[in-house]
């Protein structure tokens, strides 16, 4: 996953993207909760690998293993 993913500050305003694309993390796990499969999204985008798509899921994965506290801010 470290080289799949890149996080630079001049490219799409810091967002995670897959390396040597302008193409956002967020983008593909937006495609995957809409329900599209890894096929459509390879077809979309016919740049990325399958394995940059699960390089994605797994990124998305380590964030969410972090410990969030929501509160509500008076």
């Amino acid at each position: 996953m470290q080289n799949r993913i890149n996080i630079h500050p001049d490219i799409c305003n810091g967002r995670p993207v897959i390396a040597n694309t302008r193409i956002t993390v967020q983008t593909v796990m937006e495609f995957l909760g809409a329900g599209d499969s890894i096929e459509e999204i390879l077809e979309e985008y016919p740049s990325l690998k399958r394995e940059d798509i699960y390089a994605c899921m797994q990124f998305a994965a380590k964030l969410m293993a972090n410990h969030y506290e929501v509160r509500k801010i008076a």
